[in-house]
């Protein structure tokens, strides 16, 4: 991903290590990116910790030494994402990587893929 874009917000699922980076900036959670990156947080495991245990939470709180404010932060910003996707307000945008002739391809794809997401979202609450 490039360093000019920030990852797609309905796509932080699939993640990198990079993007989680990118969107930790973005929120003003920049200073812990290092420490993200070492322990591997990508946007699987950001989806996974809406499951974690109170002993889970704990554990990764400690591991990258976050304030409880910046955890509560991180936490918001995580179910901001997920109610937009949920209530379908985020527009698709072609990638930025991807030659604008195919936009209307890549747009497709990418809400076909979302809708399918929003189903899996909805049916696992």
């Amino acid at each position: 991903m490039s360093k000019e874009h920030l990852p797609e917000p309905l796509d932080f699922f699939i993640w990198t290590v990079e993007d989680v980076g990118m969107w930790l900036e973005d929120i003003n959670l920049g200073s812990y990116r290092q420490i993200f990156k070492e322990h591997g947080v990508n946007g699987e495991y950001l989806e996974g910790m809406s499951m974690f245990t109170t002993e889970q939470i704990l554990r990764f709180i400690r591991q990258c030494h976050m304030k409880w404010g910046d955890f509560i932060t991180l936490c918001k910003e995580l179910r901001r994402i997920k109610v937009a996707c949920l209530k379908g307000e985020q527009k698709v945008h072609r990638p930025w990587w991807a030659p604008p002739c195919l936009s209307v391809v890549f747009v497709k794809v990418a809400k076909h893929k979302r809708q399918s997401r929003i189903v899996s979202l909805k049916l696992e609450q």
